[in-house]
């Protein structure tokens, strides 16, 4: 039988932690099925989606992962997924769409614009930020979301209501099918 884990990891940057993290993934007896990766300020951040068809594959990991936190200072977390990875993206009954937002950097951006999707059921598959210096030095904000948006929801109404919330916070917004 197959199973499914999650696990995500959060430790001080260096060279080398992909590679633990793979490794204890191997000697587990799992397969790395996916994973996202990043450098976060001065921290490194990974989700990985790992898969097994050996009994004893989730308290391998375990042991691995206490191992790494306690060799390497990461913090980890392992969680077992009951009914295995969601369906293809899209879902059924989704499509998908690409929102981007950029202008001057202030609180309240991904909060507002999260808000008016979450309004309208559309499923976040993938976010992110960045704050670079802009024109004159002050900070440009730039925001990439992949979204799933339910058959029912029209983009024209969907691309207004961005356009809204864009105008009150004084950035530009677009919406794009992907």
């Amino acid at each position: 039988m197959q199973r499914w884990f999650i696990l995500s990891a959060i430790g001080k940057d260096r060279p080398g932690l992909v590679a633990e993290l793979a490794r204890l993934v191997f000697e587990a007896d799992a397969n790395l099925e996916d994973s996202r990766m990043t450098i976060l300020g001065t921290d490194f951040a990974v989700i990985l989606l790992c898969s097994s068809s050996a009994d004893d594959a989730g308290d391998r990991l375990a042991v691995g992962v206490k191992r790494l936190e306690r060799d390497h200072g990461l913090t980890i977390l392992l969680r077992h997924l009951e009914d295995g990875p969601r369906p293809a993206v899209p879902a059924p009954g989704t499509r998908l769409y690409r929102v981007e937002a950029f202008g001057e950097d202030r609180a309240g951006i991904v909060a507002a614009i999260c808000g008016v999707l979450a309004e309208r059921s559309v499923n976040i598959l993938e976010l992110s930020t960045r704050s670079r210096p802009g024109p004159g030095g002050s900070p440009h904000y730039e925001m990439v979301i992949s979204t799933e948006v339910p058959d029912d929801v029209e983009s024209a109404d969907l691309r207004q209501a961005l356009e809204v919330e864009a105008d009150r916070l004084v950035i530009d917004v677009s919406l794009t099918a992907m």
